[in-house]
């Protein structure tokens, strides 16, 4: 209830009389249902979770905050006759969820106000309480097993393809119900990409491989990066990667509660171009983490949110060199009044898989 409670203060400060939430994240947030079709209808004094006939066992037996509701001809339908039950007036939707062809149907459906929000319940969503955390702790910590796991596996002469594909079968083995996105494994001057989704490009000697990915369990994501060596490393290569991980290693040293996500940005940002890499170095420091991989808060140079203890953001600069290679290094983080708590606990020092280690 707690949440629904807290929904509800957000409601009357936008003068709403009711939300119609239908993103089924923010649905799975509200009520616990972990179905495919759902949505949510929260007024100031009642929650309706509105299903079809399949759901019927699994939405009485998930959801303990809202009322059970089976609709017969529609999800739009059986809100409209809420709507009308509990003389509602003005309602709000999720303008960044819903199309255009959806609102234009409620719209001639519902004799009502109809105002668009701006992500009310993601706001919420940013800080985690305790049950979400831990939750996120096991995803990471198997995310680790699964790293240690892989290095055993990487050798020259395997290709990208079949990294990704014996990381993900041993996070499934351990838990995991699915890939947080598409697992990354960029190798040699693929590694240059920042989002260089697993080809069938063969590892090699001399490569720098990079391998960023995650799992999603009981619902919560983790999102984690680490670079190595096969065979050898270059000069630069080598120089790209200690200033990578010293900026990485001032976000952990300097983030704390009360800071913009300009301001975490900018302790390895500012790094990275007083080393002369800043044109090189094109995305943001991190996001945050939760129901979905990437959601608020951003850790971004535009990013003027205010980071609250109990927020869940990555760590994860990187610099890019076109035509030679890459070096990205990611932790989870959680952000505390007086600090950062890093959740993984892989290794980050530079590996160099000899012949023999694979």
């Amino acid at each position: 209830m707690q949440r629904l409670d807290r929904l509800r203060q957000l409601l009357k400060e936008e003068q709403l009389e009711a939300l119609y939430v239908t993103d089924l994240l923010n649905v799975r947030y509200l009520t616990g249902f972990t179905g495919s079709a759902g949505a949510v209808l929260v007024t100031h004094d009642e929650a309706y979770f509105i299903t079809d006939f399949r759901y019927v066992t699994q939405a009485n037996k998930e959801v303990t905050s809202a009322k059970v509701v089976i609709h017969q001809q529609g999800v739009d339908q059986e809100v409209q006759k809420l709507i009308e039950q509990d003389q509602i007036r003005t309602l709000g939707i999720e303008a960044n969820q819903m199309n255009v062809s959806q609102y234009l149907k409620i719209q001639k459906l519902f004799d009502l106000d109809i105002k668009p929000t701006d992500a009310l319940i993601e706001k919420l969503r940013q800080v985690k309480d305790q049950e979400e955390i831990a939750i996120i702790r096991q995803a990471c910590e198997i995310t680790d097993l699964a790293f240690e796991h892989i290095l055993n596996f990487v050798k020259a002469g395997v290709t990208e393809l079949q990294v990704a594909n014996e990381l993900e079968s041993f996070l499934k083995n351990k838990g995991a119900s699915s890939m947080s996105f598409d697992t990354i494994v960029a190798s040699g001057e693929r590694s240059a990409m920042p989002h260089g989704v697993a080809s069938e490009k063969v590892i090699e000697n001399g490569d720098m491989v990079t391998i960023d990915f995650g799992c999603y369990y009981k619902g919560y994501s983790s999102d984690m990066t680490r670079t190595f060596a096969v065979g050898s490393v270059s000069d630069q290569l080598r120089e790209i990667y200690e200033i990578v991980l010293e900026a990485h290693n001032r976000v952990i040293a300097g983030t704390r509660a009360g800071m913009t996500g300009q301001e975490v940005d900018a302790l390895a940002r500012d790094y990275i171009t007083e080393k002369g890499y800043g044109q090189y170095f094109g995305h943001s420091t991190g996001h945050g983490l939760g129901l979905d991989v990437h959601e608020m808060p951003a850790v971004s140079s535009r990013s003027e949110t205010v980071m609250v203890e109990n927020m869940v953001i990555t760590d994860e600069p990187g610099i890019y060199l076109p035509g030679i290679g890459g070096v990205r290094i990611e932790d989870d983080l959680i952000i505390k009044e007086n600090g950062v708590e890093s959740i993984n606990s892989s290794p980050k020092e530079l590996i160099i898989l000899t012949e023999g280690e694979a």
